[in-house]
Order: structure tokens, then C-alpha cells, then sequence
């Protein structure tokens, strides 16, 4: 079930039950200097340096791969660090994945080199309002935490030490869809990364037999594989979690899609 995305509203994920995550996305859309920070990143991003979209809808596809690979490695048995570490509850961990899913990029604000050590200054002014209302003080600080770690470690040279950042991480990477790409191509800017991010028709987050995880990658075109080569697997391979992923491209030839590369 979704969260309503009313009118005004930009963000919302799939809550399954998790009324803490209820209470926040309620928090998220009425935090209007957040959405003005969402908004700043992207201009910096789009509008001054031609690159994708770091903004509003990268954040929301973020959060809800995040929260797909989340709720499939606790099906499987994974617990996450914030249950092993604290005590606290799978609700506690879908929530730190969606706030750092959300903020992670926000530094973008002041600038793209370093922008992972801005959203944390950024974010950690901010968690304190989104978080109203539904942790006391210690839990709150836990769970404030647990997301700025996430945040700083988002960057493919970072290795977390959770599972719920190595989550955020290569939930990031996944947002590879063509859409996304479109921006910098309209903008003039003709490379390696938005043709082969073009070539990206569809990504999908499923349960995996091997391993836990099975990244799908569906492209129209062979340079798509640019995009897990390069930036995927990158990130992949910090993660902390690279053990419980494997990833399948496909490429889709006279209507039908055909494996392509696996990565086991």
C-alpha cells in the first residue's frame, strides 16, 4: 500500500504497515525548506553543471528501492545493524534508509565536490524536524545517527558500516532508468554516461535464489552495460552487502529480453 500522494505532496513509499514511515512521509511533505533544498540541489546539478537529476524524484526512487532491497534481505534472514546494534525494530531500519535515501544528497546545495560531507551538516539540522513525533530524544539521536552514516557513505570510495547504508548506496546506483538520462542529453551534454544511461529501459529489484538480492537491468542497447560496469558494480563492491547481490543485464533483441551479462 502506498503512502497518498496528495496534492502538494512530491514524496511517498510503499509503508507496508510501518506507521512510523506513515508519520514521516506525513513530516517530509509539510517540510517545506526541505523541499526548497531538494529543489537547489537539482539546480546546481542540472541547471549549472548538466548533470541528472539529484532532486525530488531522484530521492523518491532512491527510498523506494532502498526500502525493496531492505524488506527482501529481512525476508531472507539479514538482520539489520540498527536491530542487531541498538535493539531497535525493522520499522526503525526502514526509516533510516528512506531519510538517508532522502537527504543523501542535499550538500549538492553548496556544491558538488565534497557534497556527501555537506548533506550531513545539511541533514543533521533538519532530521530533527522530520522526526518530530515519533521517537523520544535517545532514539531519536540513534536513529539521526544511523542516517548520517548512511549519507556520508553513499559515495562509492566510502565503506559503511551498516547494512542499512550499504543499502542507501547501491539503491542510489539503481536509479539508472532512461528518464533519468534524458536531462543532460537535452541539455547538449552527448557522453559515455547519459547514452549509455539512454540505453537503460528498465531496472528491477527482485528476490534472488544464489544470493539474496537479483538486480535485473533490462537495456535496449549494449552501452548500457557502461552503467554496471562502471557506476553499479563500483558501488556494489563497497557496499558491505556485495555478498548478498548478484546482477543480471539483459538486452532486448526482436522484442525479447535476452541475458546479456551476469555478475554472480
Amino acid at each position: 500500500m502506498k503512502v497518498e500522494n496528495k496534492s502538494g505532496n512530491y514524496f511517498g513509499v510503499t509503508y507496508n504497515g510501518n506507521e512510523k514511515l506513515l508519520k514521516l512521509v506525513s513530516n517530509i511533505n509539510k517540510n517545506t525548506r526541505l523541499l526548497t533544498l531538494l529543489k537547489s540541489s537539482n539546480i546546481n546539478a542540472i541547471d549549472r553543471l548538466g548533470y541528472n537529476d539529484h532532486g525530488p524524484v531522484h530521492v523518491k526512487i532512491v527510498a523506494n528501492h532502498a526500502l525493496e532491497i531492505l524488506r527482501i534481505l529481512v525476508k531472507r534472514g539479514i538482520t539489520p545493524s540498527i536491530v542487531k546494534n541498538y535493539n531497535m525494530g525493522i520499522d526503525d531500519a526502514e526509516v533510516v534508509v528512506t531519510l538517508a535515501s532522502l537527504l543523501h544528497d542535499v550538500g549538492h546545495v553548496v556544491h558538488r565536490k565534497y557534497h556527501p560531507f555537506f548533506s550531513i551538516v545539511i541533514a543533521d539540522k533538519i532530521l530533527d524536524e522530520l522526526l518530530s513525533g515519533i521517537y523520544d530524544d535517545e532514539k531519536k539521536d540513534i536513529i539521526k545517527f544511523e542516517v548520517l552514516h548512511a549519507i556520508f557513505s553513499h559515495e562509492a570510495d566510502i565503506e559503511p558500516f551498516t547494512i542499512e547504508a550499504g543499502i542507501v548506496k547501491i539503491a542510489d546506483a539503481l536509479d539508472m532508468e532512461k528518464g533519468r538520462a534524458r536531462i543532460p542529453f537535452k541539455l547538449g551534454k552527448i557522453d559515455i554516461h547519459s547514452v549509455s544511461a539512454l540505453a537503460i529501459e528498465k531496472v528491477e529489484i527482485l528476490e534472488g535464489n544464489k544470493k539474496p538480492i537479483k538486480i535485473v537491468i533490462v537495456m535496449t542497447n549494449p552501452a548500457g552495460i557502461f552503467q554496471v560496469d562502471e557506476l553499479l558494480k563500483s558501488k556494489i563492491k563497497t557496499s558491505g552487502i556485495d555478498d548478498m547481490v548478484e546482477i543480471e543485464a539483459r538486452l532486448i533483441e526482436n522484442g525479447k529480453e535476452v541475458v546479456f551479462k551476469k555478475y554472480e
